[in-house]
This record gives C-alpha cells, structure tokens and sequence, in this order.
C-alpha cells in the first residue's frame, strides 16, 4: 500500500451520533429559550464545533451564549453526562458497517490508524471500548486536545508527529469539506467517505485522492 498512515474523522466518517447529538442540541437549545430544532436541521452542523453549530442554528455570535450552549451540551449528553452514568453518547452511537473490518485490515497491514475529530477524544475512546475495538485505534485526536479546530491542521499535524509520519504518508478520510481543507493545509492526501450530508460534488473543487460511497468501497480502493 502506498501509505503508511490512514487517519479518520469519527462523525458521519466511521460512526453515527445523530440521535444523542439531535438530543443534546434540542436539550440545551430548549433551556436556553430557543426552539427545538429538528434532526434534520442538526444534521448539517455535525462535523462543526458545537459552538459554530449553535451558531449555525440561532444566528448568535454571542461568545457567552455560545459557551453557555457548549457548557449545557456536555452536561446534557457529553463529557458531564458520561461522568454522571449517563451513556446516550456512547450506547446510541452506532459505526458505520465495515468500521472494524476496515480498520483491522489496516492495522494487519501494519499500516498506522488513529482520529483527528472535533468530538472529545474520551468519548470516542469509550464509544469504541463499547464496541469492543479499543485496540483499533493507535491514538485519538479530539477537539479538547487542540486550541484551533479542523480546519486548521493542529490536530491532523499532531497526529502525523505522534506517529512519526510524513504528510505525503498519510491519507486522511473525512465526510466534509472541513476535513478536505484540513488534509490540504497539512498536506495530506484526502479521501471523501460519503456517509454524511455532503454530497460527493462538493469535494469537486477540493484536493482529493477519491470519494468513498461508503467503507467497504473505500477498503477495496485501499486494496485491503
């Protein structure tokens, strides 16, 4: 195989969050005074920090409420609501069919796998505990552990460093036109997974090496 490293978004790349993200955002919106939206306008948003989905959302650029919303998001289904036993995030968190074969084939492979996602690295370290694959993953890149999100490469760049690679060893598979911006800033080949709300023409304009209807295609295309 050409590369040597194969990194990945989590959201709408190899895992679905829709209904406890649906969840959290009508939750905390509701409390804030807003209305709830609906799964279908939450969806857009996954793949943006949660911060810039309130936004997207409400039309408020207000740094205090956008905190606010972040704040009672986790506390409603993230980080303070796993620490209380509440699970939504991880239990009604599915991977996308052909997650783990794909990512056993490439660890078999000796080829170097790990995340670069805006979702908190211990939550999709536990989603994969619960799914039994904490051993497919040789790191995790969340969006606690950088201070400039996708796409400012940060998180990819850091990965590649952990892992000892150079960018022209690695693809990077992501479901939005945020994670091709990424690969391109940090100068890594690019791989549209087409399991999200982007549809593959809008990845026209960008740098990439192939668009992925789906995970068992894109193990094909590896020659996996």
């Amino acid at each position: 195989m050409k590369y040597q490293g194969v990194l990945f978004d989590f959201d709408y790349t190899l895992g679905d969050s829709t209904v406890p993200i649906v969840m959290g955002y009508q939750r905390s919106m509701e409390q804030m005074g807003w209305p709830a939206p609906t799964a279908e306008q939450v969806k857009p948003t996954i793949g943006f920090t949660l911060m810039d989905g309130y936004t997207m959302l409400t039309g408020d650029k207000d740094a205090q409420r956008r905190q606010e919303f972040y704040r009672r998001f986790q506390e409603n289904v993230g980080e303070k609501a796993l620490e209380r036993g509440e699970r939504a995030m991880v239990e009604r968190t599915r991977l996308f069919p052909g997650t783990a074969e794909l990512l056993t084939a490439l660890r078999e492979a000796g080829v170097h796998t790990g995340i670069v996602s805006t979702k908190l690295g211990s939550t999709i370290v536990q989603i994969f505990r619960f799914n039994g694959l904490e051993d497919a993953l040789e790191l995790v890149v969340g969006g606690g552990d950088v201070q400039r999100p996708k796409p400012d490469p940060q998180g990819l760049n850091g990965a590649m460093a952990r892992l000892d690679l150079r960018p022209e060893e690695v693809l990077f598979c992501g479901d939005t036109t945020i994670d091709a911006r990424t690969a391109q800033a940090a100068g890594t080949d690019f791989c549209a997974v087409l399991n999200g709300v982007t549809p593959a023409e809008d990845f026209a304009p960008l740098p990439h090496v192939h668009i992925a209807p789906d995970l068992g295609e894109l193990r094909s295309w590896l020659g996996l």
